[in-house]
């Protein structure tokens, strides 16, 4: 589904704050893969998703999505089939429309003919899916997503891109900013929804034990680099304490992220 091939992307080139912040990186991402990805801050995870949704293009090497070269294509086209969830549950919402509207625009890939499409049976369908994040939200389709709660609006994020069927989705840490209880019920989703619609997806997480629960295969980055790229049943015989041996074997130091550290 994706090929990266020999990608490497440095800011600032040549120049003294010259920053390289991918290396060679080599990825296939397969469909109905859910890769989890855990590294330091600073491993080049974030860059990683950025290169793939077309944020950034890579200063050598190049990207394929399904056999086609799409280095250069502009983010705004990959969005078309390539799905993100940030942290801040903010982003993935307009604030200041209802929730049905929100809903449609996503369905629909835009504001065309949103008022007409926005019918009782689409209404219908969407309250019907609602049903399934157990939050009550199919009660207050009317209502402006600023009165919503952080947790709400990001399960609301992921069950909208979950119906705008996306080829790949990418979510950058997206519970890391809701407390433990909504953080709990958006991975639980995330899994439910992954599975049942057989989504390929990339996750990032400072959470060991997560990347270790969730998905099918696990890359570790550091410095840029992915460094460790375990799948099937290597992957789940992992323990936390596995995943650090494994670092130390590697890298010859200490995993740098007391978040991942402290996650079990």
């Amino acid at each position: 589904m994706i090929a990266i091939k020999n990608a490497s992307v440095i800011f600032n080139q040549s120049t003294i704050n010259e920053n390289q912040a991918l290396r060679d990186i080599n990825l296939n991402v397969k469909e109905g893969d859910f890769i989890t990805i855990i590294g330091s801050n600073g491993a080049g995870k974030s860059t990683l998703f950025n290169l793939i949704a077309g944020t950034i293009i890579p200063t050598v090497g190049s990207i394929h999505a399904n056999g086609r070269n799409i280095t250069r294509e502009p983010e705004f086209k990959r969005a078309g089939y390539i799905g993100r969830i940030f942290q801040n549950p903010l982003l993935g919402t307009a604030s200041n429309m209802s929730l049905e509207d929100n809903m449609m625009i996503t369905y629909r890939k835009g504001f065309k003919w949103l008022k007409r499409s926005l019918n009782n049976k689409m209404r219908e369908y969407f309250r019907s899916e609602l049903i399934q994040l157990k939050m009550g939200l199919e009660q207050r389709m009317k209502e402006n997503l600023v009165m919503f709660s952080g947790g709400q609006r990001q399960a609301l994020t992921l069950l909208m891109m979950v119906l705008s069927k996306p080829s790949l989705i990418l979510l950058d840490e997206h519970t890391a900013a809701l407390d433990p209880k909504n953080a709990e019920i958006v991975l639980e989703l995330t899994d439910k929804f992954i599975t049942e619609y057989k989504l390929t997806s990339m996750m990032i997480t400072h959470n060991m034990s997560h990347a270790i629960e969730y998905g099918n295969r696990l890359l570790m980055m550091d410095q840029g680099e992915i460094i460790f790229d375990v799948s099937g049943d290597a992957k789940k015989e992992l323990t936390v304490e596995k995943l650090i041996e494994k670092f130390h074997e590697l890298r010859h130091r200490g995993f740098e992220n007391d978040r991942a550290l402290l996650s079990e």
